[in-house]
């Protein structure tokens, strides 16, 4: 049987600590606001808090890492920002810091492709989050330590969006398009290709356990994804959701 859920990752977690489930099928998701639950953001700023709440964002549940979009420049400096750490490369960004965890799971190994990833108005998939600007950037980064050092600790080079650390935008009055996601990242996303030159990350932490690029078979496949959402005008934005599909064979 296959499954995807989804979870979120608290502030204070480290790499060995479990997310939590965010029940999407009771309509709870991410809610985006400013230094705290209930405090809006600013227009044209980004969230520097996020929780999981009810479907219209009045309720709160946990309280989930944040990641703050700074800029969209190139690898590595391509700026997030991590709760209320320093800025940083997206591309220094680890797993377990990311907001959002979606994971698929099957009762038998199997190959997962074309995995794809939209934010959309809650309506119509072809239709864009109403009065919001979202960004999004896959992580593929499994390591405990916050650094974009590509010789020491770097993100693994198989991803979704080959050797693109930006930011990806969604904003009403551009086409709508799908953000690739990787195919078969595996358990943790520690599947990787085979022409992966950063083997460990510092001696002891591996980067990786598989080489087997798209190839690769598993019971669980696990995505990483940075989030963050700027207010186009003053109020509440519910017609905002979060689209995630793929293929498994």
């Amino acid at each position: 049987m296959a499954t995807i859920r989804f979870y979120g990752n608290e502030p204070n977690a480290n790499s060995s600590d479990q997310p939590d489930l965010i029940n999407h099928t009771a309509n709870s998701g991410l809610g985006f606001f400013g230094g705290s639950f209930g405090i809006s953001v600013p227009v044209g700023e980004y969230q520097t808090s996020t929780y999981v709440t009810n479907a219209n964002g009045t309720a709160s549940g946990i309280n989930v890492s944040n990641t703050k979009f700074i800029d969209s420049a190139s690898y590595p400096s391509s700026g997030i920002q991590i709760n209320s750490l320093s800025p940083t490369g997206t591309s220094g960004c680890p797993n377990y810091r990311a907001p959002l965890n979606i994971r698929f799971t099957h009762d038998e190994a199997v190959r997962v492709q074309n995995c794809k990833l939209r934010i959309f108005d809650r309506d119509n998939i072809q239709n864009h989050a109403s009065g919001v600007v979202t960004q999004v950037y896959e992580i593929r980064h499994p390591h405990s330590t916050v650094s974009d050092n590509a010789k020491l600790n770097g993100p693994l080079k198989f991803r979704g969006v080959v050797d693109d650390h930006e930011w990806a935008t969604y904003v009403g009055g551009s086409s709508m398009t799908d953000y690739t996601l990787t195919s078969g990242p595996g358990m943790s996303g520690l599947n990787t290709s085979s022409d992966e030159t950063n083997p460990e990350l510092d001696g002891s932490i591996r980067n990786w356990q598989y080489q087997d690029a798209e190839n690769h078979r598993a019971k669980r496949h696990d995505w990483y994804i940075a989030l963050s959402a700027s207010p186009e005008s003053i109020g509440s934005k519910t017609d905002f959701g979060l689209y995630f599909t793929l293929e498994y064979l």
